[in-house]
């Protein structure tokens, strides 16, 4: 399989202007639920096979695919406001953190994660949705493996990550364990929501 990544990855550098054409030429010639690689396609195109000028040469392509997956898309609409995710890499920066939150009486987020943690990975990207979603809420991402956090997390107990602790009017007033997206966006609609429209 590396070895056809390497071949595929050569012919795309080497072949880069005639790519366009030799895709555009044979996308039709694909039997329906095929698929092929580039490895096997022609990059001279044939004259003999010319699309009309009136029909759309990749309207059909989406039906190459009879997956669902493949047909993911994302939302064109832009976020609410620009996220708000704060890395806390020592003891006095989480020490002043948790400050800010319990002497301000803002609300926060701290999401206990790691590198190597699959789970953690798995997530991420929802916590960047939800803090752009909620802007008003500060996500102070603290990595477990960060040397100068040892004695911290000790206090905190974190023992398994991802953890979230959840802050309001300067106190801690939830906690996630684990990877759960739908407990996740609950608590933070049930938390945070109504400062949406007071703040």
């Amino acid at each position: 399989m590396a070895r056809n990544s390497g071949v595929l990855a050569r012919q795309l550098l080497g072949n880069r202007s005639k790519l366009c054409a030799a895709l555009l030429n044979h996308h039709h010639k694909l039997p329906s639920n095929s698929f092929q690689t580039l490895a096997s396609i022609s990059t001279t195109p044939s004259s003999s096979h010319t699309t009309p000028s009136n029909s759309k040469p990749f309207s059909k392509s989406v039906h190459h695919f009879s997956n669902p997956h493949f047909l993911q898309h994302r939302p064109l609409s832009s976020p609410s406001g620009p996220s708000k995710i704060v890395p806390i890499r020592s003891e006095n920066e989480y020490d002043s953190a948790v400050n800010i939150v319990q002497d301000k009486a803002l609300p926060g987020l701290f999401y206990f994660t790691a590198v190597w943690c699959g789970p953690c990975r798995f997530i991420s990207p929802v916590i960047g949705e939800l803090s752009e979603q909620y802007p008003h809420v500060t996500t102070y991402k603290i990595d477990i493996d960060e040397e100068g956090l040892a004695n911290t997390l000790g206090k905190l107990n974190i023992s398994s990550v991802p953890t979230f602790q959840f802050f309001q009017d300067g106190k801690k007033v939830a906690e996630i364990i684990g990877a759960d997206v739908a407990r996740l966006r609950d608590t933070f609609g049930k938390l945070y929501k109504s400062y949406l429209w007071t703040k």
